[in-house]
């Protein structure tokens, strides 16, 4: 089992949940990258593909966050390019 992603000083989950409510997220420590809608999915995998979001983060947190989108973007039907 892989650890589970970090807290990030620079977030504050609670404003994710307020902004997009009580949904699936890819990051769900920090209620980042909602994932519940193709728009949040598509906006999801190109934020977490900018080296600057994807840089807040492990490696290896970034492969399961990026794994989270992908499965959802196929329950929504979203055709989204391999990294």
């Amino acid at each position: 089992m892989s650890k589970p992603i970090h807290r990030r000083d620079d977030v504050n989950p609670d404003e994710g949940e307020h902004k997009y409510g009580d949904v699936e997220f890819a990051d769900p420590v920090n209620n980042k990258y909602p994932i519940d809608t193709e728009e949040h999915v598509r906006a999801a995998w190109s934020y977490i593909n900018k080296e600057s979001n994807a840089a807040k983060y492990t490696k290896d947190e970034v492969r399961r966050i990026k794994d989270r989108i992908k499965k959802a973007a196929r329950k929504h039907d979203v055709e989204i390019s391999e990294d």
